[in-house]
């Protein structure tokens, strides 16, 4: 499913804060989610409207950005440690994130964080959150907001 990110104005087919644009904006009218059957074929499951897509993208980024690294003052969105967003035909969200670092005090702790704030989003009956450190995260994957907060300009 194309989800709009506010952050860069570009249309993508997930919510990928570092993947390029999949999607034009002449093929971003009402989105019809597929998936395979058993003999390989595409099927439709689900219509959702565009501006439905919108506004759970809108409202998964604000509820992304609730959760934060206890040790930094930053929130996990403007740190760049959300690496992937998709929404499943089935109104599932799955979140793909890495921490800033493998040894992070709450790595068994925040995927359930993230799980719960973005399971509050109108339109999304769960959030499967997977961490992984491929490729690892690096200061350069902060927004600018979050380089200003921590005078690292």
């Amino acid at each position: 499913m194309s989800m709009d990110t506010e952050n860069t104005g570009d249309t993508r087919d997930v919510l990928d804060l570092g993947a390029a644009p999949s999607m034009t904006d002449a093929d971003a009218g009402d989105a019809a989610v597929t998936s395979e059957t058993t003999d390989g074929t595409a099927k439709a499951e689900l219509d959702i409207p565009q501006e439905e897509i919108e506004r759970i993208t809108t409202d998964v980024i604000a509820a992304l950005k609730t959760v934060f690294d206890p040790e930094i003052p930053v929130d996990i969105y403007e740190l760049g440690l959300i690496y992937q967003v998709d929404l499943e035909p089935d109104h599932a969200l799955k979140v793909e994130m890495t921490l800033t670092a493998p040894g992070c005090p709450v790595a068994g702790e925040m995927p359930g964080w993230v799980r719960d704030a973005c399971e509050t989003v109108e339109g999304v009956d769960r959030a499967d959150v997977t961490l992984t450190f491929d490729p690892p995260w690096t200061p350069d994957r902060m927004s600018d907001e979050a380089k200003l907060t921590l005078n690292m300009f």
